[in-house]
């Protein structure tokens, strides 16, 4: 396919996502379905052309004054990827499977575009909805933090140390991959997408397959090591789902001591058997609810650590997921501050006297974040939230200090300040 029909084929899905009202993943599986010959380079260049669009959707649709898939294209492509006037005619020339010339006023809006004087929301690609919440936690610089979320995530990967003796002996390991050493985690390496917006198949690489790698954003192992596990202890990781985390704990533990790994949802363990397994993980017990019994209620008041992992809106994880922005409603926001005090409230009976939890979200809403924490210290007698500058002290990350923005009960990492997804950690200590 030519570079013009991939942009034909892109504001085509656009439309069809704006139509029929559905995720872009499955959009573009059904695109590439219908259009089998499409090659894997043409679907991989087209779901670029997509996300980006996604990703710029408000400034876009505002440059060119009309919110239609061919003008959020048309601006992205100005904004997202910097062409030119006349490299964007040249890609729409109305040749075969070519998008139809541009018109003098479309000619006129991108050549003159500019965001200045924007609202928030337009200039920052997100819903206006939640333009009050975002201001609370970055007052002036909403618009630089979200313009930071509007760009193409790192492939990050966390260097397995139960398999390989050092970051350096992994990295050594996959000179191809073109891999960097994370700047903050010390067992990050990064990989940063091509002009596509892939990444190579590490899942194929006899490394990742050795289990001497895992895929894991810089934040989320980040996160986890605010937690500061240490062998021997007893752990929890109450939102475990497929095992990142689980995975970067057990690490940090040296497999010594017992750490438990539950979901309420037994469809979301599955994949954390194999992976328990590749990474020669052997002091990780997975419990399984059965018929929406509790399986760790043996564990109450006996546990040094547990981790609530909790479910959120994933705003942090919009670099990545640039569809879910315009689909978050303030409905899906009140389900998920719900499960968050369930999930809290649980973890607290499984504390004893001196433990902690660890409270992490991949969201930068208040809501379910500081708010989340002071609606459980309210709650839960005992309970206080350790200053997050002690808290990362305590865990050797004092090199933080000036990147996170702290909090009142926490701190909160975003692609803008540390490069990350934007993650939101607190540890809440039983006294």
């Amino acid at each position: 396919m030519t570079p013009a029909a991939r942009i034909s084929a892109a504001i085509e899905v656009l439309g069809d996502i704006e139509t029929r009202r559905r995720p872009a993943t499955d959009a573009l599986k059904d695109w590439g379905l219908s259009h089998r010959f499409a090659g894997s380079k043409d679907r991989a260049a087209i779901a670029s052309l997509v996300y980006d669009g996604l990703r710029r959707k408000a400034s876009a649709a505002s440059i060119m004054g009309e919110n239609t898939p061919r003008a959020v294209v048309l601006g992205m492509l100005r904004l997202q990827r910097g062409l030119t006037v006349n490299a964007i005619a040249a890609l729409c020339s109305g040749e075969r499977f070519a998008p139809e010339p541009l018109t003098a006023t479309e000619r006129e809006k991108l050549e003159v575009a500019t965001l200045d004087g924007a609202p928030a929301p337009v200039a920052g690609d997100f819903p206006e909805w939640i333009e009050a919440s975002l201001t609370r936690l970055f007052g002036e610089d909403v618009v630089p933090e979200l313009q930071a979320l509007t760009t193409r995530a790192p492939l990050d990967l966390r260097v397995n140390t139960l398999k390989v003796s050092s970051r350096e002996e992994a990295h050594n390991a996959l000179p191809h991959l073109g891999a960097v050493e994370t700047p903050l985690s010390l067992l990050g390496l990064r990989i940063m997408p091509g002009e596509d917006g892939r990444g190579p198949a590490v899942q194929s690489e006899p490394e990742f397959i050795k289990g001497w790698i895992e895929i894991q954003d810089e934040g989320s192992q980040l996160a986890a090591l605010i937690s500061n596990v240490k062998p021997n202890e007893q752990v929890v990781d109450l939102c475990a789902g497929g095992g990142g985390k689980t995975l970067a704990l057990a690490a940090m533990m040296e497999n010594h001591g017992q750490l438990y790994a539950t979901d309420s949802d037994a469809r979301r363990l599955a994949p954390i058997h194999d992976r328990l397994t590749r990474a020669g993980v052997r002091n990780v017990q997975v419990r399984t609810p059965r018929g929406g019994a509790d399986a760790v209620s043996d564990l109450n008041g006996k546990i040094d650590c547990v981790l609530v992992d909790a479910p959120c809106t994933g705003v942090g994880t919009w670099r990545r997921n640039p569809d879910a922005k315009w689909r978050l409603r303030p409905g899906s926001l009140e389900v998920r501050v719900k499960e968050q005090a369930t999930v809290l409230d649980r973890a607290a009976a499984l504390v004893k006297p001196g433990g902690r939890i660890v409270y992490i979200t991949c969201s930068i809403l208040p809501e379910e974040n500081d708010d989340a924490v002071e609606g459980f210290l309210s709650r839960s007698k005992g309970f206080s939230a350790l200053p997050a500058s002690e808290a990362l002290a305590r865990a050797g990350l004092g090199r933080l200090t000036d990147l996170v923005r702290f909090t009142k009960s926490g701190l909160q990492m975003t692609p803008l300040k540390t490069g990350t997804d934007g993650f939101f950690v607190s540890v809440l200590v039983k006294g």
